[in-house]
């Protein structure tokens, strides 16, 4: 059963903490914000626990967990062989959106690793997190909170849409929205390169000016595709997707994408099927000359010029999707810089790599 407690995002009741690190201590799962998405989290020591994460997903077992710490002094309980280079690039980026592929601690039980010797670490920065974390004395494995495939929770009511059916005993501290909206970035740093393995709030560009190097990029993290070996979340599988079927539409010239999301709805509305727009306020402005959308739904994602809302309204977005009763959401792609790397990676795999594109 869920047990839901709101708490001050800024300033948490240390009461709902202490009731909620005492469920993380005694094997239970705890749902809680970040600033990137709520998370479904457990003891990283105690195999069993995490096991539990897996099940309340739903989670395929090689798909690993992110381990949370509070301190930097908890980073050589979960990880080795960490390089002057990483150091240096966590004391600036920590706490913050920042995941990193690490050699793991032999503490660390391989049910949380997907069976890898490597470990996914990052300090979260939000209140409620780093309470939890201290509160409960160990660090914190979890995933983000939705049932595994889904759109990733930023409210609590989205976890509590997902588990509400389930005989699972899980307690939800309730926050409010997370900030970012899309999960935390995540660099594999066992690698010379570092590479890319899921774009996030700490953008490409500020990755490479952090650790004064290249980063790698491969198609799997533009959301091109899969990676055959799964180091991090999000690297495989179908991921943050409505039950509605979900089409992106992409183009580089801003006119000639308004031209083919107007030109994808028609052809849809003549094969008599129900159609959803998620688009942004300006191309909802431009589309407003046709009449023929004046009735069709639509999703405003955020304003295109400026793409972090895009991102922080994402995931809702995609779950208000599945309740306007449509056959087909067809959604506005943006250009992959910043943020907007880290919103198309989210898109393309929500829609299982459904893709229209402009014709060059």
């Amino acid at each position: 059963m869920l047990k839901v407690r709101k708490v001050d995002p800024l300033c948490p009741d240390m009461a709902v903490i202490k009731e909620a690190s005492d469920y993380i201590r005694h094997g239970y799962l705890v749902a809680f914000p970040t600033e990137t998405v709520y998370g479904l989290g457990a003891d990283s020591f105690n195999g069993d626990a995490c096991l539990g994460v897996f099940r309340a997903k739903g989670r395929p077992p090689d798909n690993p967990l992110i381990v949370h710490i509070a301190d930097l002094k908890e980073l050589n309980r979960v990880a080795r062989d960490v390089p002057d280079l990483v150091l240096r690039v966590i004391a600036k980026a920590w706490p913050g959106p920042l995941t990193l592929i690490l050699p793991r601690s032999p503490d660390v039980p391989k049910e949380v690793t997907g069976g890898r010797d490597t470990v996914a670490v990052r300090s979260p920065a939000h209140p409620v997190a780093l309470a939890l974390i201290k509160s409960s004395g160990v660090p914190i494995a979890a995933p983000s909170a939705n049932k595994s495939g889904r759109p990733s929770p930023t409210l609590a009511e989205h976890v509590v849409e997902d588990y509400i059916n389930d005989n699972i005993n899980i307690y939800v501290i309730d926050a409010g929205p997370t900030f970012f909206g899309v999960e935390s970035t995540i660099i594999d740093v066992t690698k010379n390169p570092p590479v890319l393995l899921r774009p996030g709030p700490f953008t490409l560009e500020e990755l490479r000016s952090l650790f004064n190097v290249d980063i790698a990029v491969p198609e799997f993290a533009r959301g091109l595709g899969e990676a055959d070996v799964v180091l991090a979340p999000g690297m495989k599988y179908r991921h943050y997707a409505p039950r509605t079927r979900l089409i992106v539409t992409e183009c580089s010239d801003y006119s000639s994408l308004t031209r083919l999301i107007r030109d994808t709805a028609i052809d849809y509305l003549r094969k008599r099927l129900r159609i959803a727009l998620l688009i942004t306020k300006e191309t909802a402005e431009a589309l407003t000359m046709y009449p023929e959308f004046s009735d069709i739904p639509i999703i405003i994602i955020g304003y295109r010029e400026d793409p972090y809302t895009i991102a922080a309204s994402l995931f809702d977005s995609l779950r208000s999707l599945d309740k306007i009763n449509v056959d087909i959401g067809i959604a506005e792609g943006i250009e992959e810089r910043g943020i907007g790397l880290a919103v198309m990676n989210r898109l393309r795999k929500a829609s299982g790599f459904s893709l229209v594109k402009c014709k060059s």
